[in-house]
């Protein structure tokens, strides 16, 4: 009688896996990796890819092998699961390369769809722009392309051209580098003319915050209220006696009564405007419950107060890169980001462009980055902005974070410079950066 277990005696030969298997755990193994530990900071998404008016819809010898391809070799994510039909051929595909969907299917010749190679060649090219278009060239030919034209300079940028192993021309270009304008001194209509610290306890912050930050407090309009001193460019507060730890956020704007309205239009809650030293004040509410002021200053601004909350905004400043424990960087937390983002764009003209990170959005005014840089990020339980401060020396500060009864991740880098999530002693989270 035959052994029934002599099959697994039998040595295990290792077979090559399914290439759009492959593919799609490689991206998958890709995206884990790459993925920040926290969301707040945008660090590692590519722009959201949508449908644009024109997208490439192509028509390939070898629908597996390119899907894999074009993974390694042109940075593509996978957008969804391929069809694949009853004879093994793939139907339909999308990738996603940079902020565009990029669609494929096999051949088919049964209806005329044949790749370039069956029918003598491209009859088209692929513009695709990249950032580094020497580093893309490179890789794509050594998995096979064919380089039709090296790289090299030109009035539009620096561009080079291949054909890929399925026969697709493809031009690739990093374009010049445009020089931004320079933005104008003071505070623009939308920008963050003031903030404040809000959290339960004030003494314990400025004992925290003096140590990290090495920020140096006057007294507040209250008890519960102080104000850093000392900073050259912005103008921070903190609150005490806020269970809901955040930092509250003063917009300045042009026309104060008319932004009220437009709070109130948008679904929102707006105070009457008060007058204060520094200009007309309104404590507003958006239509999600986030807390808010906008203030309109006089026409010669006069030195801010000394402290008060949310009170102290300057607007004659001028706009530099933040000094040491200055704000970096604004996350503001919404559950919703569409409704945040239809709000925000009525009331203060905020523009929005995709962010790093799932549902992450910079905020763009009139062109230009909101002050200090501001992102928005969708599906959270209540509104909460997190701040990121700059520090000079980031392995300082986070040593100086855990012996104030914080908490610090090791610093870490990222796109934008060396940085660390912390905690306070009090529960409120913030980032630092290093300069």
């Amino acid at each position: 009688m035959t052994d029934p277990l002599e099959a697994l005696r039998t040595p295990l030969v290792p077979v090559d896996p399914d290439p759009i298997f492959a593919a799609r755990l490689r991206e998958r193994m890709r995206s884990a990796l790459l993925r920040s530990m926290g969301d707040t900071m945008k660090t590692s998404m590519t722009p959201e890819a949508r449908l644009r008016s024109l997208t490439p819809y192509l028509c390939v010898d070898d629908g597996r092998g390119a899907l894999d391809w074009y993974v390694r070799a042109l940075d593509a994510h996978w957008q969804d699961e391929p069809v694949i039909m009853e004879d093994g051929r793939i139907g339909h595909a999308e990738l996603s390369i940079g902020d565009s969907i990029l669609m494929l299917a096999d051949e088919f010749p049964e209806h005329g769809l044949l790749g370039p190679k069956a029918r003598g060649g491209p009859s088209q090219s692929i513009y695709l722009t990249v950032p580094d278009v020497d580093r893309v060239v490179s890789r794509a030919v050594a998995l096979g392309a064919e380089l039709a034209r090296p790289v090299q300079d030109y009035p539009y940028g620096r561009n080079g051209v291949i054909n890929d192993p399925f026969g697709h021309r493809w031009m690739i270009t990093t374009p010049v580098a445009e020089t931004p304008p320079e933005r104008p001194q003071g505070l623009r209509h939308g920008d963050v003319g003031y903030v404040s610290l809000w959290l339960p306890d004030v003494e314990r912050a400025v004992h925290f915050y003096g140590g990290v930050l090495t920020w140096q407090f006057a007294p507040g309009s209250g008890p519960q209220g102080r104000q850093v001193v000392g900073l050259p460019t912005q103008r921070i507060g903190l609150w005490g006696g806020r269970q809901h730890r955040t930092m509250f956020v003063c917009f300045k704007v042009d026309d104060v009564h008319e932004t009220v309205e437009r709070v109130r239009g948008a679904g929102g809650e707006a105070a009457e405007p008060e007058q204060e030293p520094y200009g007309l004040i309104s404590m507003c509410t958006d239509d999600q419950g986030f807390a808010f002021a906008v203030f309109q200053p006089p026409a010669e601004t006069t030195e801010a107060p000394a402290s008060s909350a949310p009170t102290g905004p300057a607007d004659g400043d001028s706009i530099d890169s933040p000094a040491n424990g200055e704000v970096a960087y604004l996350t503001i937390e919404v559950p919703d980001s569409q409704r945040a983002r239809t709000f925000f764009g009525a009331v203060l003209g905020w523009e929005f462009a995709p962010g790093r990170v799932p549902d992450g959005w910079f905020v763009q005014n009139g062109g230009g980055e909101v002050f200090p840089p501001t992102g928005l990020h969708g599906g959270h339980d209540q509104p909460t902005v997190v701040p990121v401060y700059a520090v000079r020396d980031l392995t300082t500060a986070v040593n100086r974070v855990r012996k104030s009864g914080g908490s610090a991740t090791d610093p870490e880098p990222q796109p934008y410079g060396l940085s660390s999530q912390c905690t306070d002693d009090q529960g409120s989270r913030f980032y630092l950066t290093q300069l």
